[in-house]
């Protein structure tokens, strides 16, 4: 996760704007701003091996694994030991990942 988030951010990314949407919409102008939340959730083998498997081949794919390697965050053998972990953590029976989705709607 540190190094996901390190390279979005040198990409001038922002990987947890969901913080910030409230603060956003209401800097733009909008004073109607209604927030909520979803979430999405990894946890039957379909899912843990959709999100593992895009997440063990994207780690030592360019362009992120060129980012890190390049800068030199991390080296061959982290990226490959990562990748194992997505690996082992999607076949695993107990495996559990979900993503809060941030969400609003700004009416001006």
């Amino acid at each position: 996760m540190e190094l996901y988030l390190r390279a979005a951010r040198a990409n001038g990314g922002t990987p947890d704007a969901g913080r910030h949407l409230m603060a956003w919409a209401h800097r733009a102008g909008f004073t109607d701003v209604t927030a909520s939340a979803s979430t999405v959730l990894h946890a039957t083998p379909a899912r843990r091996a959709a999100w593992g498997g895009a997440w063990e081949r994207r780690i030592l794919s360019p362009p992120l694994a060129d980012q890190l390697l390049a800068e030199g965050w991390a080296d061959a053998a982290e990226l490959e030991e990562i990748s194992a972990a997505w690996r082992d953590w999607a076949g695993h029976p107990d495996g559990w990942f979900v993503q809060l989705q941030s969400e609003i709607i700004a009416r001006a």
